[in-house]
């Protein structure tokens, strides 16, 4: 066979680094388009169905994404459950709760991550992947064509090296690819943290705790809830397999973080103090639900200003490493699908001859759209959270007018009507 007949049958091949769900979104996209890729990721084996994480919310063009992705059109749908309705709530001072605004036009989905990872997971080949591996390392070849990985194998410490054409950077917000091009580059905390946590009430749906969640909150399965007060405000809505997904946004100094991880684990003592503050703050239906759950954690929120550049020659960030996010525009994960999407359809209209094109194009696609979403994500985590903005009165959900209320809904982000058209 003459060496240029072998050129025609070489595929592209891609190297991303991170297998969460913006890692298996990009590898799904990069298979899509005809090429081979393969995915580093330290942990030693996948979740398996494992409770690690809590809910996540699907757009609907997210949703129409991972549909071209999996065989099984019916898997999505089985795995989610309807949020129909975004609606902002708050507590009076006799607990009587009040509509501050509320769209019936919402359509999203919400799904466990667990689950989710699950679902994309299953539907790519076993062997692209290298679990337990650390990515180490990284050169670009001097015509630019070429990148070469290093990776530290966490079963025997054996260094390995892999070529390829493209790397793919979806470590997360902490990315050290990122960190590689940007060493100055710092997150930015938001001054506050989430507690988070699952309620599984599969063992008894007709428990007094759901009882009485419902009672206050009756559109569980279809609803996303805000929930606000002064100064603070909580996340409600429910997942499939009769799970319930929260969170409670409490001022807290910056944390010193410890490994690659905003999250943090928690003992008994500092649980102990959460629920005394919730006590303080909450009505009793949804104290009685933070402290059925099983292992709450604390997670620090953080964001960054936005990337002027995601690309550099042929290694790109996508995801969190792109552009690390508050989850109050519920964004990240759908931001990391759309990612994924974008790249996929980018590589394949320009073909591996003209990477530097389908790169450019990928950029100056998204670096537009999720560098107003990140911001406008922080301007609605500040709003919610009753921090002050140069342009509008510090917001106090008791006293606020409808007017007031406007940016509260998940409608108000920018290219909105691009994720549920």
């Amino acid at each position: 066979m003459s060496e240029e007949v072998k050129k025609t049958k070489t595929k592209a091949k891609a190297v991303i680094v991170g297998g969460s769900i913006a890692g298996l979104s990009c590898a799904h996209a990069l298979i899509l388009a005809g090429w081979d890729v393969l995915v580093l990721e330290k942990s030693i084996s996948p979740p398996n169905g494992s409770p690690t994480g809590a809910g996540i919310s699907i757009d609907t063009f997210s949703q129409q994404i991972i549909q071209s992705w999996i065989p099984d059109l019916h898997l999505l749908q089985d795995a989610t459950l309807p949020l129909q309705i975004d609606q902002n709530v708050v507590t009076d001072g006799d607990e009587v709760i009040r509509i501050l605004s509320r769209d019936e036009s919402f359509n999203f989905r919400a799904v466990h991550w667990a689950d989710l990872h699950a679902l994309l997971y299953n539907a790519l080949p076993a062997d692209i992947f290298l679990w337990g591996h650390l990515f180490l390392s990284f050169s670009v070849s001097q015509d630019k064509t070429c990148v070469k990985v290093n990776a530290k194998s966490l079963h025997t410490n054996e260094i390995i090296e892999i070529n390829g054409n493209l790397l793919v950077s979806a470590d997360g917000c902490l990315s050290s690819i990122r960190r590689h091009f940007l060493p100055d580059f710092k997150l930015r905390y938001s001054g506050y943290c989430a507690w988070r946590g699952v309620l599984d009430f599969s063992g008894d749906e007709s428990c007094g705790t759901m009882k009485g969640i419902r009672k206050v909150y009756p559109e569980l399965g279809n609803c996303l809830y805000f929930h606000l007060t002064s100064g603070t405000h909580i996340v409600l809505y429910q997942l499939p397999n009769k799970k319930l997904n929260w969170i409670w946004y409490v001022h807290q100094p910056e944390p010193v973080l410890k490994g690659n991880s905003v999250t943090q684990k928690v003992n008994l003592e500092m649980i102990n103090n959460m629920y005394q503050q919730a006590e303080n703050v909450w009505p009793s239906e949804f104290v009685k639900v933070i402290k059925d759950t099983k292992e709450p954690f604390l997670n620090f929120i953080y964001d960054s200003d936005p990337l002027q550049q995601i690309v550099w020659d042929n290694v790109i960030l996508i995801g969190d490493a792109a552009h690390p996010t508050t989850p109050h525009g519920v964004r990240s994960t759908n931001m990391s699908i759309v990612d994924a999407a974008v790249l996929g359809k980018c590589i394949k209209k320009w073909g591996l001859e003209k990477l530097p094109c389908a790169l450019d194009e990928y950029q100056s696609l998204r670096l537009p759209v999720t560098s107003m979403q990140v911001l406008h994500s922080r301007r609605m985590g500040r709003i919610k959270q009753g921090l002050s903005l140069p342009d509008r009165e510090t917001f106090d959900p008791t006293k606020a007018i409808p007017e007031d209320c406007e940016e509260l809904q998940q409608k108000s982000m920018p290219y909105f009507t691009l994720l549920v058209d």
